[in-house]
């Protein structure tokens, strides 16, 4: 040990009785701290000398007289002490050896000589010396038989110790007998005793040599105590291992200590857990099931390897909150409010959550209904979860099952398998403490499958409002009623739904935001909540309609406002800066300041191009971000009839291309089209931004009309778009994403739009302000469209189509895609 610690078990010096005689006993001594032991008269000890006071002071010394004064320390923490951190009692030693080890510590062995208690100090460095005064030992001149008796009680206590304490050396029981001095008996065993430094410092300043052999029988009195409980305990124990059981030694220890303290034993544990289910509003199978379990739980071994999975089992039962339920808040008009303030537009969502509460407070015992709210990322889906909870002062849970692929997660597993767990669905009733919370079962359309089941089939039970008064998870074993759980499962796609999970739910489409909805929602949620994130206030900065508007059209593209609350996130940054370093900033930003911040607008939206070229239709196109126009470009030249479709199509859209062409070709002598002209030009249909993935059926009757345009050299209808799916007959059918494709219209500038009559529902179901400054025109079939799109003008810079009488023979339907 370092500095004073000893490393071996103290040995008897040669000659105790002969210490140095009061002449030759100096009265200042260089005092060398020690922690964790005390030195006593006769003993000698080991000593690693670490600090350089300490070194440098056993090294003078050495060369001298070879003596120096060993004190113990008050805190053995202490790294440098002072005079006040050591104790006032000490001893004087003599170094016998010292050696110096090749790490540059120095190891030394000193002898106790005589005890000292310090008067003063002398100096402090190079290491501490102070004045001391010896105490001589105070035992009879004369043994007695009182003092003959303690000696003979101290060895008989000694050779008591050495036979219960295996880690002492025999060779301890020779030296113990060889000794006849009384004083160094005492301080021999004291050295030796298993107590705290605080202890041997009191037996050190004793001076009445009978009070301390006195004081050292009562401490070995209680240390054989210890050492006999000790090595009962290891006799019980010992009995009942063998080699096969030699795994088990640790737990036969545990459970000796616990039968010594009275720790309960497993009939007390279930008694414990029947008083805790008193109070449970469980069914009666549930409480038949649960007292079946703490019979079986009684008479199991508390070692036994079933023993803590019966009794965790058990308390899941307890913890879970069987008809425990939240009380509903019927306040409809402040459920209103609360849905408002959290979230702007989604108007049908809301309606569909006051028409439940309606219904519940008039019944009060409506199955909760399974919602899905399906829409793009971004536009609040799992946030508004947590709004409907807080608006019916219910509890708020929320499942994660992206990438879920185990079916377990659901059901659970058997409480027989190594690691079993209850389904996530339990889990989360049992944290939210009640057995009516809403639980947003997020990104369920990312469930997956592999060879450990199929989740999404696992929740065909607990999604129908049919079957889950009575879920079994595998881990309870026992039916849990799910029916007054409100689900709100969220989407971004129906397609990888499982069609019987997604018939037990109730489809709730959220669209994109406008741009004034965006507007409304980054000035009344995102920029508060972005303001107060970044150390701001309401009064650091603001931010203008116009300079929210530059945003999200110059530097978002999405349906959500997830992209925009990270660009706003930038701005508010920059005020963030701006403040802390003191510099100027406007107080609101404006759109010239958005650019300077965020610098040049990442998107470019596309806006309609008037031109007077053949051909070029504007489409609607609707994407995972929204919805955006589509243009749709057509161009003749000489060749065979060949037809070539570019712009990185999928199927649907190039048959759309080929039926589009057929059908013109069947109509060409009512639109005034020389026949002759299909099998002496080659047809290109591009789509421009070859890089973008497209594929739909919305592009049909923009395709028809884009090849009309080009074989009859005619203009088309300015700022048109259109919209719909083409068939071999000549009809236009309906197609999706209405809402999105008219705010793409909007932005875009468009003026005049062409749908199907089926989509008019869709129309209907957009706010009227959403439609102002459009036309909607509803074509039936192709001939409609054409009357709206084509103009009887031809463009200002007409193609010649020039027919040859031998026409080359035609090279068929054939079709080439670049």
């Amino acid at each position: 040990m370092t500095d004073d610690s000893t490393e071996m078990v103290s040995i008897v010096a040669a000659d105790p009785d002969q210490p140095l005689p009061p002449g030759e006993q100096p009265e200042v001594l260089p005092l060398l701290p020690v922690r964790n032991t005390v030195l006593f008269p006769g003993v000698v000890l080991p000593v690693t000398v670490t600090r350089k006071k300490s070194i440098r002071l056993v090294r003078k010394a050495y060369k001298g007289n070879k003596l120096i004064g060993v004190v113990a320390q008050k805190n053995g923490q202490s790294d440098d002490p002072a005079l006040a951190d050591m104790y006032q009692v000490g001893t004087l030693a003599r170094i016998l050896k010292m050696l110096v080890l090749p790490d540059g510590n120095t190891t030394i062995i000193i002898q106790g000589q005589s005890r000292f208690r310090i008067e003063e100090e002398v100096q402090t460095t190079p290491y501490l010396t102070a004045r001391v005064s010896y105490a001589p030992e105070a035992f009879p001149a004369k043994s007695s038989k009182s003092l003959k008796a303690l000696v003979s009680s101290l060895k008989e206590a000694a050779s008591r110790m050495l036979k219960l304490n295996p880690e002492i050396p025999q060779e301890a029981q020779v030296a113990l007998d060889n000794i006849e001095s009384p004083a160094f008996l005492t301080h021999f065993l004291s050295s030796n005793l298993n107590v705290e430094v605080s202890v041997k410092q009191q037996l050190l300043e004793t001076n009445d040599g009978v009070e301390r052999g006195t004081k050292l029988l009562e401490l070995m009195l209680k240390e054989i105590q210890h050492l006999e409980i000790k090595r009962e305990i290891h006799t019980k124990v010992h009995t009942d291992i063998d080699q096969q059981q030699r795994d088990y030694f640790l737990r036969q220890q545990i459970k000796v200590l616990q039968d010594e303290l009275g720790f309960d034993g497993p009939e007390q544990d279930a008694d414990k857990l029947r008083q805790r289910a008193k109070g449970k509003k469980w069914p009666e199978a549930v409480a038949k099931h649960f007292e079946k379990e703490l019979d079986k739980l009684s008479r199991l071994n508390p070692q036994a390897a079933e023993y803590p999975i019966s009794v965790n089992y058990v308390e899941y039962l307890l913890d879970l909150p069987w008809g425990e339920y939240t009380k509903d808040n019927f306040n409809l008009k402040r459920t209103q409010r609360i849905l408002d303030q959290d979230h702007y537009g989604m108007e049908k969502v809301k309606a569909r959550i006051i028409e439940y509460l309606a219904v519940l407070k008039l019944k009060n015992d409506l199955k909760a209904p399974i919602l899905c709210l399906y829409g793009p990322p971004g536009v609040g889906k799992t946030s508004l979860g947590k709004s409907i909870a807080k608006a019916l002062g219910r509890k708020y849970a929320r499942l994660s099952l992206g990438g879920v692929r185990d079916e377990a997660e659901i059901r659970g597993h058997r409480k027989t398998y190594v690691g079993a767990m209850p389904g996530r669905i339990i889990a989360q009733i049992k944290k939210a403490g009640a057995a009516n919370p809403v639980i947003v079962l997020d990104e369920i359309d990312k469930l997956a499958s592999d060879f450990r089941g199929d989740p999404s089939s696992a929740l065909l039970e607990v999604l129908d409002p049919e079957q889950n008064s009575t879920f079994t998870d595998n881990y309870l074993e026992v039916e849990y009623d799910l029916s007054r759980v409100l689900f709100i499962a969220t989407a971004n796609s129906l397609d990888t739904i499982q069609p019987a999970l997604r018939d037990r739910m109730e489809i709730i489409d959220l669209t994109g935001y406008t741009l004034e909805e965006k507007s409304q929602i980054a000035k009344k949620h995102l920029w508060p909540k972005l303001l107060e994130e970044h150390g701001l206030g309401p009064k650091d900065a603001s931010v203008s309609t116009a300079a929210l508007q530059r945003v999200i059209d110059d530097y978002t593209r999405e349906s959500g406002v997830r992209s925009l609350e990270r660009k706003l996130g930038g701005l508010v940054r920059n005020v963030a800066k701006s403040k802390a370093m003191e510099e100027s900033y406007p107080a609101t930003l404006q759109p010239a300041d958005v650019q300077r911040i965020l610098g040049a607008p990442i998107f470019d939206r596309d806006q309609y191009q008037d031109n007077e070229t053949a051909g070029v239709v504007t489409g609607l196109a609707w994407t995972s971000v929204g919805g955006d126009i589509l243009f749709i470009e057509s161009l003749l030249s000489r060749g065979r009839g060949k037809l070539t479709l570019s712009g990185q199509l999928g199927d649907v859209m190039k048959e759309s291309a080929v039926t589009a062409l057929s059908y013109l070709r069947s109509r060409a002598d009512e639109l005034d089209i020389d026949y002759r002209l299909f099998d002496q030009y080659d047809l290109h249909i591009h789509f421009p931004e070859g890089a973008v993935p497209k594929d739909g059926p919305s592009a049909g009757i923009a395709i028809f009309t884009s090849i009309a345009s080009v074989f009859t050299q005619r203009k088309i209808r300015s700022h048109l778009a259109m919209t719909g799916e083409i068939t071999l007959r000549g009809k236009v059918l309906p197609v999706g994403g209405i809402k999105e494709k008219i705010l793409a219209a909007r932005r875009a500038g468009i003026k005049d739009i062409i749908l199907c009559p089926k989509n008019r529902k869709d129309i209907d179901e957009i706010a009227p302000h959403y439609l102002q400054g459009l036309t909607i025109h509803y074509a039936d079939r192709v001939d409609d469209v054409l009357r709206v799109a084509l103009l009887d003008e031809q463009v200002a810079h007409p193609m010649k189509l020039v027919v040859r009488d031998e026409a080359p023979a035609p090279l068929g339907p054939s079709v080439e895609v670049q």
